[in-house]
């Protein structure tokens, strides 16, 4: 396992489109997300260690608000075909034995990915209403095995600034994850 960290894309960023295939076999994209009052896009998948750490709380997170008017959803990026347990078939079990109340779509071309220079798993973005990006980073400091409880504490500490139509603090602490899992011979150049 290689421990990776954020890319903290920059502040202010326009959030880049993406239209992609959800679990249920629909398709999701950011103009699904138009209206909301923020927008939480999670890199994730189902076997890294870091994001089942991370599950419960993100599960309880997403639901909490996006009964606020928050937009989540979550983007599975690895490739399925060197990780079979992170296959869209296997993203369907996940949604439903973690009970994910979101759209669970699959980039299996690995673009979106790039387009937010996503790195690792668990890796969070939070857009305000015009998309433009004011939080990337960690959910909190719990890690697995350090003791620390699972809070989702800098996670809704923006979400709550961007509800309240506050500045989100700029003191921002990476994600820390497992890398994505590119491609062979597709891994991006911004590392």
């Amino acid at each position: 396992m290689v421990l990776t960290p954020s890319t903290m894309l920059p502040l202010g960023t326009k959030a880049p489109n993406f239209s992609l295939p959800n679990v249920d076999g629909s398709t999701v994209s950011l103009a699904d997300c138009e209206g909301a009052k923020a927008l939480l896009v999670i890199f994730m998948c189902n076997h890294c260690p870091y994001v089942i750490h991370v599950a419960p709380e993100v599960a309880r997170l997403a639901k909490e608000y996006q009964a606020k008017g928050v937009a989540v959803v979550g983007i599975n990026s690895n490739d399925a075909s060197s990780h079979p347990a992170d296959s869209p078939e296997q993203m369907v079990h996940e949604v439903e034995n973690r009970g994910y109340t979101f759209p669970y779509l699959y980039d299996e071309t690995q673009e979106v990915a790039k387009a937010y220079r996503a790195a690792c798993t668990p890796d969070f973005y939070v857009f305000d209403a015009d998309h433009r990006l004011v939080y990337r980073g960690q959910l909190d400091g719990s890690r697995p095995n350090s003791g620390v409880p699972l809070t989702g504490k800098d996670l809704r500490a923006a979400l709550d600034a961007v509800l309240a139509d506050h500045p989100v603090s700029t003191d921002q602490k990476p994600s820390i994850g497992c890398n994505i899992k590119w491609q062979a011979g597709g891994e991006p150049d911004y590392f």
